[in-house]
Formats: structure tokens, sequence, C-alpha cells
């Protein structure tokens, strides 16, 4: 991987995720909370003494994670905001195409590059290739970032531990040479997450099938803050009768986030079923909703 002299500028003013991590758990904990009682909108100070902490910090803290206060952060999390959402859509995917992956207001670009393995490096899963990793924390948890020569190819957020996440991607890269490498993979930490960061260009190197592949290019044609269903997708590739198999290609993803399966809703609105948990999905989408929008603190 080529260093920039903006690279080296970017780790030395690099934000600390640390304390955003660590905030994350328990908005994790809030946002689970929210799901099983969002249909009477919880008031402030129920929702602070289920994650034991007072209004007045709770409100802070919510506000500085994601850049809005708690009650408006709700109104994002509810499935009432998805199922409008992917009503304002409809062929979302479709009049997406033309916009590229400009987002709108404070959120940063991400300019992806994708390039696909060759049937005959797919096959030989690595032989060859060195795959440099690191853990770092986030404003969503702890993610566990591979990358090689040819660009990222892997972000796994940390669900199952450190070493269960290492060896994950391990089986998928069997043939490959592991090296840890912290210093390296936290070069683009801060260029993945940061909302405030200057538009970049990010590679991604991906080992998938035909379908697969066909799939996560659909997904990166969305634009931040986008709601899709299975279907949409589904339309886009193929026919919506592969509603199923987009499932299993979504389900897939090897790259979280920045192949952006979280925008996949079902038709109903609702937000299970993601690879890294449902309150994680919940919480990138609002996340990317209220910075997309340009939220101001309320």
């Amino acid at each position: 991987m080529t260093i920039y002299a903006e690279d080296v500028h970017a780790m030395e003013t690099m934000p600390d995720f640390r304390k955003s991590a660590e905030d994350y758990k328990v908005v994790a904990k809030a946002i689970h909370y929210l799901d099983e009682h969002f249909r009477r909108q919880p008031e402030l100070a129920e929702v602070a003494a289920y994650v034991g902490l007072s209004e007045f910090y709770f409100q802070r803290l919510f506000s500085r994670w994601v850049g809005i206060s708690p009650k408006r952060f709700v109104q994002y999390l509810t499935k009432e905001y998805a199922k409008e959402a992917l009503e304002r859509s409809q062929s979302l995917l479709d009049t997406s195409l033309d916009a590229g992956l400009s987002g709108p207001g404070r959120l940063h670009d991400l300019f992806i590059n994708t390039e696909a393995v060759t049937p005959g490096e797919y096959k030989a899963a690595g032989v060859g290739l060195t795959i440099r990793y690191g853990v770092h924390p986030t404003p969503f948890g702890n993610v566990l970032l591979s990358v090689t020569d040819k660009g990222i190819c892997g972000l796994n957020f940390v669900n199952m531990g450190e070493e269960a996440e290492l060896a994950e991607q391990q089986r998928r890269w069997s043939a490959a040479r592991f090296v840890h490498d912290a210093e390296e993979t936290g070069r683009l930490i801060s260029r993945i997450f940061t909302p405030e960061a200057k538009p970049t260009l990010l590679h991604l190197y991906i080992r998938g099938t035909n379908w697969q592949i066909k799939v996560w290019e659909a997904l990166l044609r969305l634009p931040v803050g986008a709601r899709v269903t299975y279907g949409d997708v589904a339309r886009s590739v193929c026919t919506v009768k592969a509603s199923r198999a987009v499932g299993n290609a979504v389900g897939s993803n090897p790259i979280g986030y920045l192949i952006p399966c979280h925008r996949v809703v079902r038709q109903t609105g609702r937000f299970h079923g993601y690879r890294w948990g449902s309150e994680r999905k919940q919480a990138i989408l609002a996340w990317e909703a209220a910075h997309s929008l340009g939220e101001s603190k309320s």
C-alpha cells in the first residue's frame, strides 16, 4: 500500500475513537431498549435510567456520539422512519446511479474503487498475498481492518472477539500470510469514520463469486442515508424474484460499512438480520441519516 503525505498528516491529527467506542456500548444498550419499546416513544428519563446514567449525562453522551439530541435520535431509530424512508425512496437504487457516492450534508464522501480477484486468484485463496491487519476503535465499536497492497480486503466489527474475527478472515484467505500491523491499518480509520473528513479515495480488494460481487457493487451505488429493500437490490441486478439470493450475498459481505449492506432493510422496515447485530445496524443508519441531513444539536 502506498503511503502519501496526507496519510501521515491524518495519522498525526487522527481523532481518538476509543471514547466513542466506549460510548457505543451504552448507545447499543439504549438502542436495544428503544427497539423493544419504540411504539410508546419512551422519555429521556426512562432510557437514561435503563442504561444507568443521569438524564443530563445521557443527553450529553447521545448528542456527542451522533450530533443530535436523544429525542431526535429516537425518531431515526423507529421502524416508522424506516418505512417512511422506503416509501420516499421508491426506486432509489435506480435513481441513485447518476448520483455517484457523494453524500450530502456534513458526512464526508467516500469514493470507492474496487478490484475483484481474478478466477485464478479466487481459487488460490490468497497464495502469495500478504494481508496486514489491526483492531481499532470506531464510533460503532472495535473493528478488525485487513488490507493488502491492492486495497482493503476486510472490515469486520468485533462481535465474537478479536481472535474469532481474525480466524474468520484467515479462513476466507486461507493461503495468505497475515501480519499484524496496526500502524498501517490505523492510517485508514479516520478517513473511513470521521464525518468531517475531506473526500478521499479508498481501494477495496474483494473476493467473492460473480453474483456476490454484482450485488456488492450495487450496494456501493447507494448514497449516504439511503434505505432500500432486498427486492430493490434484486431488481437492479437481475429480477425481484432473486431477493433471497441477494439476502445471502448481503449477509456474506466481507467489508462492513464501506460496502453498505446496512442500508438494506426488509420491506416492513425492520432492521433485524444484520451480520454484526441489529442494534449496530440501527446506530449506523441513524448516524448516517443525522449527519447527511445536516442536523444540529437540539
